[in-house]
């Protein structure tokens, strides 16, 4: 379960379970666009693919390096993804391997 680390949202590790906010690495494993992640308190590196079935009205969370932001896809593209928060307080264009969907 994630929990919220000032703007961020922190995660914790797959392995030691220390909650921290990583806003992960763009980079490719196996031929496939993937996001790398490193724990600092015990060294373990994991990654998670970059989402590439989203839709439009898909919930999503968008780590980006000043915040991380929650809202509703509002168009794709092939390298980003345009996100709308709540009631449409705001819209950014964010790259593809930010977006987790929710």
């Amino acid at each position: 379960m994630s929990r919220s680390a000032g703007p961020h949202t922190a995660d914790p590790c797959p392995r030691c379970c220390v909650e921290a906010v990583r806003t992960g690495v763009r980079t490719t494993a196996e031929g496939r666009d993937v996001v790398g992640y490193l724990c600092e308190q015990c060294a373990n590196a994991w990654t998670r693919p970059v989402e590439e079935d989203l839709e439009v009205y898909d919930i999503v969370r968008v780590d980006l390096p000043g915040a991380t932001r929650y809202g509703t896809v509002w168009q794709v593209e092939d390298d980003r993804v345009q996100v709308r928060g709540a009631g449409g307080q705001w819209l950014l264009w964010a790259e593809r391997w930010q977006v987790i969907l929710y």
